[in-house]
């Protein structure tokens, strides 16, 4: 390769909103993408339909060598089943286990098979994939296993920073790299979703103070319920954490439990952990027998795993990981929402969504405790909602 041949970058989609993520880089007549993501704002819309006009994608495109995903959200992923790719699909390997293990629970999905040629993402690991040489930065982010990227071709550099974050349990990997940057970076491309949530003064509160947070909120009697993504291990980490400090016990569905086995993190909570029971709701047990994936339901069964009729004599004293439809579930256990609380920890866009509002309606008929700790945060943090 010439030192001189162009590389040149397009921003297919993500910088009028949030999510979307594609970019195209192009050196020396070949082609890479960095992530391939659903628009948040995608509604009903047919995935199909929103993929970015992009040689290789939806037609056979020789200079297309790979699709390289910094982690696993969805608005950096998301239309990978609609594409037909036939190039290698490059992510970290805990990231792609995580995705894989979350197909299981999601209609529809395809797993996405391992990188031809063993490719995957390793920090600080450069890969070389034609004129490109491509090197990963593991960051902290709500999202496991994510990386920015360097990336050089044609004797330029660019960066791409991916989702990061400095707040959460990895962020001394953000501190690494300010204290140690790629030098030089002639283009950088960064992730901006956060810019302008907070007014002057205000930061996000680190995940320690966050599970010091749900400390507070535990102390008293009353079922709680995190609305938090399960693959959001930090979160569940700092659910579990409180959840020990208060002599309460976690409840986590079998979709949890398959996302933290998924890591490959012998340190992350599981079965036989003290504190921590399985629970697979009434919905979750329908769509694994439905599929077949008794292999899941096997793996969670006694002693650990507690059957409905035995929570009345302890939900009082149980956090939950929660989701709309589990609502029913609860229903079914006397005295379930007396004095019950919501937490709600994810992106703020997403309570106005119908499904959101359905669910609001829901928990305010059954309690106006749980209805109005619905919008509250923990005691301790001046945010709406918690920090992704």
């Amino acid at each position: 390769m010439r030192t001189t041949d162009p590389f040149r970058a397009c921003v297919h989609r993500g910088t009028r909103q949030i999510g979307g993520t594609c970019i195209e880089l192009s050196c020396a007549g070949y082609r890479i993408l960095l992530d391939l993501g659903l628009p948040l704002d995608a509604g009903d819309t047919p995935p199909a339909t929103l993929l970015p006009q992009v040689e290789g994608l939806s037609t056979s495109g020789g200079s297309l060598l790979a699709l390289i995903l910094s982690h696993g959200h969805a608005d950096h992923w998301g239309l990978v089943p609609y594409a037909g790719l036939s190039v290698p699909v490059v992510m970290g390997a805990a990231a792609r286990r995580i995705l894989n293990a979350a197909a299981a629970f999601v209609p529809g999905a395809t797993p996405v098979g391992e990188a031809a040629g063993g490719l995957v993402l390793v920090d600080g690991h450069p890969l070389q994939i034609g004129p490109f040489r491509i090197t990963p930065f593991l960051m902290d982010h709500s999202g496991y296993d994510a990386y920015a990227l360097l990336v050089e071709a044609g004797g330029r550099r660019l960066f791409y920073s991916g989702d990061l974050r400095a707040h959460g349990r990895k962020a001394a990997l953000f501190e690494r790299l300010v204290a140690r940057p790629p030098r030089p970076v002639h283009a950088m491309l960064m992730e901006g979703s956060s810019l302008g949530r907070l007014r002057p003064g205000q930061r996000f509160p680190h995940e320690v103070e966050i599970e010091a947070a749900f400390v507070e909120a535990l102390r008293a009697d009353g079922f709680v319920g995190l609305c938090a993504s399960a693959q959001n291990i930090d979160r569940v980490v700092s659910l579990y954490r409180a959840c020990l400090r208060t002599g309460r016990t976690l409840l986590l569905d079998a979709y949890a439990m398959e996302v933290l086995r998924a890591t490959g993190n012998p340190a992350m909570p599981a079965p036989g952990r003290p504190g921590l029971a399985i629970y697979v709701p009434e919905y979750q047990r329908r769509h694994l027998k439905r599929t077949g994936r008794f292999d899941i339901v096997d793996r969670y069964r006694r002693p650990h795993r507690v059957y409905r009729e035995h929570m009345a004599g302890f939900v009082r004293r149980a956090a939950m990981l929660f989701r709309p439809a589990m609502v029913h579930d609860i229903d079914r256990v006397p005295d379930a929402w007396r004095d019950a609380r919501m937490i709600w920890s994810q992106w703020d866009g997403y309570l106005a969504s119908p499904s959101s509002l359905r669910f609001r309606g829901q928990l305010a008929v059954r309690g106006g405790a749980c209805a109005g700790a619905y919008l509250r945060p923990p005691a301790g943090l001046s945010l709406m909602q918690l920090p992704c």
